[in-house]
């Protein structure tokens, strides 16, 4: 499938043979494909975005895969006034990066930003991301579910069989999370262009594990789940931490790995940062998979 590239298409580093400097990423020696171009969003949060977005940029631009600009929005408490100049050119980019959990767009840009993932934009929502919106329907069914309410939709989890089970909106827990602790981290699609060559099983440190997610659920395809103990205020369940949804052409890719830069940027978040990215963008994987990450447990 064609890359998505947005506006920077020019082969600006095309045979130029790369060495992948983002901590994790081993080289492969191959030619380099022309870069994709990169949104990060932020501005809002109820997390340190102010530190995650500088890292996740340096990140990913380390990889020589990507380029990336950052949009900042107005600030909570900023006039109406000054949302007049936030117009992100979202069709510039091969895939918008959502570091932003605050108060809502514009009716103008939230059409523009469902016309660019409709039309084949790439999309990831990064941990509080998901909890952003809530009465924006069109949002919700691109992230399929998110940090809600349990009367807010359905609940998706994993049993011990590997089976999904839909529990209906008002049963169960509506979203949460225990202590941040480290979680044994379990691939359920090793077949998928992102998690291809990740080992079925790792260990991720010390992050938040959020469960009880809530959404319509349209099309989600769940790639990785972690048990939620209830030694830690969990659920004693298999929950999602990253899957897909189609929304019209567009590829949405979630992860709620990642609450500060020392999750964010551990290989074990990161390879579905970066990997999550390219994917969203182009539906294929040139990137490697972490050294840290190979030959782990199966």
């Amino acid at each position: 499938m064609r890359c998505n590239l947005g506006l920077v298409m020019p082969a600006l580093c095309a045979g130029v043979v790369i060495v992948w400097a983002l901590p994790g990423f081993g080289a492969d020696g191959s030619a380099a494909p022309a870069k994709i171009g990169v949104l990060i969003i932020d501005g809002q949060n109820n997390h340190k975005w102010s530190a995650t977005t500088p890292a996740i940029k340096v990140m990913l631009e380390k990889t020589g895969r990507f380029t990336v600009d950052v949009a900042t929005t107005p600030g909570r408490k900023a006039p109406a006034e000054a949302w007049v100049k936030f117009r992100p050119e979202f069709g510039k980019y091969g895939a918008i990066f959502l570091n932003y959990y605050g108060k809502s767009w514009p009716a103008e840009v939230n059409e523009s930003f469902e016309r660019y993932v409709r039309g084949g934009g790439g999309v990831v929502f990064y941990h509080a991301a998901a909890a952003s919106f809530p009465a924006w329907k069109e949002f919700n069914l691109m992230m399929g579910m998110g940090w809600r309410k349990a009367s807010q939709g359905m609940r998706l989890t994993v049993d011990d069989k590997g089976r999904e089970v839909r529990t209906p909106a008002g049963e169960g827990p509506g979203s949460g999370h225990g202590p941040r602790y480290p979680f044994e981290v379990v691939v359920r699609d090793s077949e998928h262009p992102v998690t291809r060559g990740l080992p079925t099983k790792f260990m991720h440190v010390a992050d938040e594990l959020w469960q009880g997610l809530r959404g319509p659920l349209k099309g989600m395809h769940i790639l990785a789940t972690a048990f939620a103990d209830k030694k830690f205020r969990g659920t004693g369940t298999n929950e999602p931490l990253v899957w897909t949804v189609p929304y019209g052409k567009g590829r949405v890719f979630v992860t709620v790995l990642g609450h500060d830069v020392a999750a964010a940027t551990a290989p074990t978040s990161a390879v579905f940062i970066a990997r999550g990215l390219e994917w969203s963008a182009c539906g294929k994987v040139t990137l490697p998979v972490p050294k840290e990450l190979v030959g782990g447990s199966k």
